[in-house]
């Protein structure tokens, strides 16, 4: 029995060494142990980035070459500090910085100690970098932009933060990753991925190759080049309009919802974010808070969309039955309620129907349509449901879920909202009278508005906009090529696209014409008021602008805002037939327009002194009918 015993004990002394063994030759062999070892330096082998193209193939971001200063800091041996600062271009302060917030993150993982060193820089270190242990030279790729456009369709890329690398195991710090525009939104399309090499040392801390041959050792993979649906041609010059103005400028290819441009006035040249002066130049633009330049009007701004709003009212009344486009109302230079002037109209003649409503942008015709439409209901939150479920259904009010990764939603109000404000049952259609015409309570982004137009040029349907058009070797997400139905019957659209064709033929655009292309427009005017040191004060009118050309057939759909503006054939009018033109035609026959808007700055308007802080109203106070602020939305230059 003692034998068996001392047997077993043999044997299993054996099958522990035996198991320890193994663990050390092959389990100790992982990666993660590779990562542990002191006796190996892992190098990362960054790959490509994915190219981005525009639509028509124009080369848009590339890459250019790069070179970190990585540190280990346990590995760090003492060296000639000021020899090092002097390679490096930095002071012993920001070594000192520098080497303790490496090794707070981690003594035995790498670091970007010093980025971006330039190819003359590089030179000179690389025959040095023997001589300070713990230091190396990785070597990865920065984005270069071919053209100075674009700044908020293309991004950038910057270094990730702890919580990009909590939440995706791929990052390590130092690493770099897309920060906004394309560049995020395909971030992992783009980015490809790393390679990495498990390098041998001896106990000088040499390189003595490979470790075993290099079998752990895993190659990197380019990253997949994008094709956008950008038109670059055409960004370029919504930019140059866009010059001295704030605003957006957003045009669509109504059939398919691919996004021609996405204007964000003012702009900046996105290579000014790429290389050491990044985070410099970045803190920059952000605190900028007169301009905002890095703040894109064309997805983020909500603002009242004027008048334009107007086509909604005209189709959801067709829609609910309760006008015809034949159907007139009484125009006496604005809308009385109880002998009351609520909302302003400039001068034609009345009475007003459906088509002159339209194109000579009258806010009484609107406003009965509006009232009429509400009312139609057993009671007032019924009506307001119902009217504002018809608006939601051309995308506003609600994030589109576009491809682009900030956005607002918007607002088109709802029984909820009223009911908060002046409590359930304790409101009517006359207290919100300037929801028919486009002020109010309603707010639209400028890409809402050019969504919105799409869809009526399609005559009841839009297509998600995006803005990827092509992913080398793979499909884009269906819902981008997945038609959205508004709530509108398709019958309905053509008095209202009548309406907006005779905006140019003898309407508030009429001075607008471009020959040989049959242009849908709406001018908008929308009011403009602030806090200034605490009190409610009018600045100058924003000036609106949506239209799609041509009439039958439709290739594109724009929105236009300009902030203060002073009215809608102004400058965003102008604004707009210069982009149709452009990517219709490839050229410009309207140059007087060109010229005029090329010429004229606003840059003195939004000099005046004033918070920027949008005006809000208390309606805890506003329990009754309150005449609403005279809207002059005369659009006529």
């Amino acid at each position: 029995m003692r034998k068996l015993f001392l047997l077993l004990s043999v044997i299993i002394v054996g099958i522990v060494f035996t198991g320890r063994l193994l663990y050390l030759q092959v389990y100790n062999a992982t990666s993660t142990n590779l990562y542990e070892d002191n006796a190996i330096r892992k190098v990362f082998d960054y790959p490509k980035r994915g190219f981005v193209y525009d639509r028509n193939g124009k080369l848009l971001v590339s890459n250019q070459p790069s070179y970190d200063v990585m540190v280990i800091p346990r590995e760090v041996k003492p060296l000639d500090t000021i020899e090092f600062c002097n390679l490096l271009k930095i002071d012993k302060q920001t070594f000192i910085e520098k080497y303790n917030k490496a090794y707070r993150y981690s003594p035995r993982l790498p670091y970007v100690f010093v980025s971006h060193l330039s190819k003359e820089d590089y030179a000179v270190l690389q025959e040095k970098m023997r001589k300070y242990e713990g230091f190396y030279i990785q070597k990865r790729n920065l984005r270069k932009y071919e053209a100075a456009i674009g700044a908020n369709v293309l991004g950038d890329i910057g270094e990730v933060n702890n919580r990009n690398i909590q939440n995706d195991s791929y990052y390590q710090s130092g690493d770099l990753i897309g920060k906004q525009g394309v560049e995020a939104s395909y971030e992992t399309t783009l980015r490809g991925q790393k390679g990495i090499k498990f390098i041998q040392k001896d106990r000088f801390n040499r390189n003595l190759g490979p470790y075993q041959d290099g079998i752990h050792d895993t190659l990197p993979e380019a990253g997949k080049d994008i094709k956008i649906t950008i038109d670059a041609t055409l960004q370029a010059y919504g930019e140059l309009l866009m010059t001295n103005k704030r605003g957006g400028i957003i045009a669509l290819d109504p059939k398919t919802g691919e996004i021609l441009a996405l204007v964000s006035g003012p702009s900046y040249d996105p290579n000014i974010l790429v290389g050491r002066d990044r985070s410099k130049n970045f803190t920059k633009l952000y605190n900028d808070s007169i301009a905002n330049p890095t703040f894109d009007r064309s997805l983020q701004a909500q603002y009242a969309p004027g008048s334009p709003f107007k086509v909604i009212n005209a189709l959801i009344g067709l829609q609910e039955g309760v006008v015809n486009p034949t159907e007139q109302f009484s125009c006496r230079m604005g809308y009385y309620y109880n002998g009351r002037k609520l909302h302003g109209c400039h001068s034609h003649r009345s009475p007003v129907d459906m088509n002159l409503g339209i194109y000579e942008s009258c806010n009484a015709y609107f406003v009965n349509v509006y009232r009429r439409i509400v009312e139609k209901y057993p009671n007032a939150s019924t009506g307001m449901d119902a009217w504002s479920n018809h608006a939601k259904s051309f995308g506003l009010g609600d994030y589109l879920g576009y491809d682009l990764v900030v956005g607002r939603k918007g607002r088109i109000p709802d029984s909820k909202f009223y009911d908060k404000w002046y409590g359930k049952n304790r409101w009517s259609s006359t207290f919100m009278t300037s929801n028919a015409i486009g002020q109010g309570e309603v707010e639209a982004t400028p890409i809402q508005l050019a969504n919105m137009v799409a869809a009526i040029a399609n005559r009841g349907y839009f297509i998600t906009p995006h803005i990827i058009k092509e992913i080398e070797g793979e499909s884009i997400d269906e819902k981008y090529t997945t038609p959205r139905y508004t709530t509108i019957d398709r019958k309905h659209f053509e008095p209202v696209i009548q309406g907006m064709f005779d905006v140019y033929n003898k309407g508030t655009a009429s001075n607008l014409q471009v020959e040989g292309i049959e242009i849908c427009g709406k001018t908008g005017t929308a009011e403009n008021y602030a806090k200034v040191n605490g009190v409610k004060t009018q600045l100058t009118d924003h000036s609106i602008f949506v239209a799609f050309a041509p009439k039958d057939n439709p290739k594109i759909a724009i929105a236009v805002f300009v902030e203060n503006g002073y009215w809608g054939s102004r400058f965003a009018g102008k604004m707009a037939s210069l982009m149709i033109e452009k990517y219709l035609k490839g050229t410009i026959s309207r140059t007087d327009l060109e010229t005029w808007i090329l010429t004229h700055s606003l840059e003195n308007e939004y000099a005046k002194p004033h918070s920027g802080e949008p005006f809000k109203i208390n309606r805890e106070t506003q329990l009754q009918i309150v005449p609403a602020p005279t809207l002059k939305d005369t659009d006529t230059q």
